[in-house]
């Protein structure tokens, strides 16, 4: 039956929305905006090697857990450090270690419990079907980034080239067993402590005060510390304009007086997801951000993602924003 509404939902969509999609196509992308594409200036390779913390061998502890791990373990994308070995179900071993120099171990990146960071996507709790379909995009070019020098997606589009369709479909089924839970703290703001792009992510400057939030979301995490060292436990807090989640509500909910089609249309009453459609309810606001604006100027194509171009064909970068905070805010 689920099978059955989301077809019908993607047929009113397309009928809908093609007229908008059209008219779209030929617009010119602006510059996609660095707080949702977080790609640091190039700094010399001596300040860069002074500025990553030394793999000095010391016994690395985080609360909860009675491991004793070392930064070098740490940075081992091939050996993926597990913290919490509790929290989730056993890794299958192309998540926990990946085999080949272009394939590391998904769990690197993504987490072992699947949560990710602001830089990459969570993707625990998303259906097995949509995770197989976003490697084949990523693998046949349909899927990218807006912002080229991004790490994150370029990885993935590396490793989606060179993984077997048993690997993908093992590291699928892994990550949708496990459920999506509060991850993020979606806070409305004018001001933010003022930040730094450090390990693909935003962090906070050390007794740097504040600084004005503006027209974006600033996502970062609750502990710098915890987080550097990667501790799936320790999460993460958005700052979003005051008003954005209401705005976004709107949005979301009734589709702006025709600005856009209702989220729930296809993502499910709750934004829980349906069918092989993904929850986007409680996600990261930057990555929600980053996809819309990636399918609005063709970066991100495939299957699944023609289903939004009507979506956000009329979308400014403000919509997105308040759509991602309002998604963000709710539970998951």
């Amino acid at each position: 039956m689920n099978k059955v509404r989301v077809i019908v939902a993607a047929t009113v969509l397309l009928l809908l929305g093609g007229d908008l999609f059209a008219q779209n196509r030929s617009s010119t992308m602006p510059e996609p905006p660095l707080w949702a594409y977080p790609v640091a200036p190039q700094a010399p390779a001596a300040a860069q090697a002074a500025a990553a913390p030394a793999e000095d061998g010391a016994a690395l502890r985080v609360p909860g857990s009675s491991a004793v791990i070392t930064r070098a373990q740490l940075r081992d994308a091939f050996n993926v450090a597990e913290w919490h070995p509790n929290d989730h179900p056993p890794m299958p071993d192309d998540v926990a270690r990946g085999h080949r120099p272009d394939v590391r171990g998904c769990g690197f990146c993504h987490y072992p419990n699947g949560k990710g960071r602001p830089e990459n996507a969570g993707v625990a709790g998303l259906p097995t079907a949509y995770i197989i379909q976003q490697m084949a995009d990523f693998k046949s070019g349909l899927r990218k980034s807006s912002q080229p020098e991004m790490g994150p997606p370029a990885r993935m589009i590396e490793i989606a080239k060179a993984a077997t369709d048993e690997e993908v479909r093992a590291a699928a089924e892994y990550f949708a067993s496990m459920k999506w839970t509060p991850w993020i703290k979606v806070v409305e703001t004018s001001t933010v402590p003022r930040s730094r792009i450090a390990g693909g992510m935003f962090v906070p400057v050390a007794n740097g005060g504040t600084e004005p939030l503006g027209a974006r979301i600033l996502e970062m995490p609750e502990d710098p510390a915890r987080t550097e060292i990667r501790d799936p436990r320790s999460s993460f807090v958005a700052y979003v304009p005051l008003g954005s989640i209401k705005r976004g509500e709107a949005l979301a909910t009734t589709g702006g007086e025709g600005k856009t089609i209702r989220c729930g249309v296809c993502h499910g009453p709750n934004l829980r997801g349906l069918g092989p459609v993904p929850g986007i309810a409680g996600r990261s606001p930057s990555y929600t951000v980053r996809q819309l604006f990636d399918i609005k100027y063709g970066s991100r194509a495939g299957l699944w993602s023609e289903l939004m171009k009507p979506v956000v064909a009329d979308l400014s970068l403000d919509d997105m924003i308040a759509i991602a905070a309002y998604t963000a805010s709710l539970a998951p």
